[in-house]
């Protein structure tokens, strides 16, 4: 790995640990708060609301500094208000402490992608950005299960302790790694959000919000799946989150290389069909335990190859405004990570098993996938549109 792009991959991991560890550890802040489950889960659209509200708003104050600098500080809130979490003493506390800790979450990303965009090797944009994400999908091979395993055999207050120091070891990376690249010249505001008039911003960004959603659904609620339905036991909860761990990772570095060699657009809409796919398999067959362990494994990489691509896409279509563009793709995710909290858990409300939330995931990634399509029918008539010779009529 490049050393420049590390201090990027480490923020990952720690962004990692946070929003994910939470799905394994709703059972047991659920308990010890006084919650059902499906409360606890609002704990995860808190999160998610942070991200949606910071990453443009952090973009628009810090935009016109350096950003090593912009990082480094976001990195600061992001340490701070994790602390919080970790002492957070009732279930309302503990909401405003995770709605705190989204807020530097998507900026970091947005800011931390166009970063990686500029110091990456020719040809090896996409893959140089899914270095950055990379940081998640080790959070949850390493993170999240350890942090599962310390909330339910300790305490899940530790779990963010242990986020907290990734965190300080983050921003010395920062200092000492990241390459101090200029701050934005003559920045125009203005100029910048005219990037939300664009249809294509907007296509793109209902693509993120719905399609990712499914994703959420099953990861959400991936703890109760496999205890309640598949029948493990609640200690092989960690391992079965290592097992998504590897699939993200995996899927990760797919997804970099399909962005690079197609085009974001097309990989986009063919992964979030895979998604709908996937989800709907899991639906049926969780109650297997060999096929729910395979399906975890699938579900994790086909989800995550999302990362680059759609990250990417929206980068290529805000030029002058990418730093924005970027943290708003974040924004949409999140929008997505708590839209599939969200819908995931009203089947379980209404009294369905835990494998209702997949089904809810499937129709919300195919919707995803018609935003996709969309996308791509509107940028090749616009392409067409623009090789079209001027006829004059005299």
């Amino acid at each position: 790995m490049n050393k420049n792009l590390l201090p990027l991959t480490l923020g990952g991991l720690g962004i990692g640990i946070t929003e994910f560890v939470m799905m394994g550890l709703l059972p047991d802040i659920a308990k010890d708060l006084n919650v059902t489950i499906p409360k606890a889960g609002h704990l995860i659209s808190a999160y998610a609301l942070g991200v949606v509200i910071g990453a443009p708003l952090l973009i628009m104050i810090a935009g016109k500094y350096p950003p090593k600098k912009i990082l480094i500080a976001l990195m600061v809130m992001f340490t701070v208000f994790n602390a919080f979490s970790a002492f957070a003493p009732t279930f309302n506390t503990l909401f405003v402490a995770r709605f705190l800790s989204g807020l530097p979450h998507g900026a970091f990303f947005g800011v931390g992608s166009v970063v990686a965009s500029r110091i990456a090797e020719k040809g090896k944009t996409a893959q140089a950005v899914s270095l950055m994400f990379m940081g998640l999908t080790i959070a949850n091979i390493v993170g999240v299960p350890l942090g599962t395993f310390i909330g339910h055999n300790f305490s899940w207050r530790i779990s963010f302790a242990v986020v907290v120091f990734v965190g300080l070891v983050t921003l010395l990376s920062l200092k000492l790694w990241l390459p101090a690249l200029a701050a934005t010249k003559n920045r125009d505001l203005k100029a910048e959000l005219s990037f939300f008039k664009k249809r294509e911003a907007w296509i793109i960004i209902f693509m993120i919000s719905i399609g990712t959603g499914g994703l959420f659904t099953w990861y959400s609620y991936i703890a109760p799946l496999m205890t309640e339905v598949a029948g493990f036991s609640p200690n092989a909860v960690t391992y079965i989150l290592m097992l998504a761990g590897f699939g993200m990772m995996v899927g990760n570095y797919i997804g970099g290389i399909l962005a690079d060699k197609f085009s974001p657009a097309k990989a986009s809409a063919a992964l979030l069909i895979t998604m709908a796919v996937t989800l709907t398999i899991v639906h049926f067959i969780s109650a297997s335990q060999p096929l729910a362990l395979i399906m975890t494994f699938v579900t994790g990489a086909v989800s995550f190859a999302l990362a680059a691509p759609i990250q990417m896409l929206m980068i290529q279509s805000a030029k002058g405004s990418e730093m924005l563009a970027a943290s708003a793709s974040q924004a949409s995710f999140n929008i997505g990570n708590a839209l599939g909290a969200f819908f995931g858990g009203l089947p379980l409300v209404y009294g369905f098993d835990y494998t209702s939330p997949a089904y809810v995931g499937a129709a919300m990634a195919l919707v995803g996938s018609f935003f996709a399509f969309w996308l791509i029918k509107s940028t090749q008539t616009t392409t067409d549109e623009v090789k079209m010779p001027v006829t004059s009529f005299h």
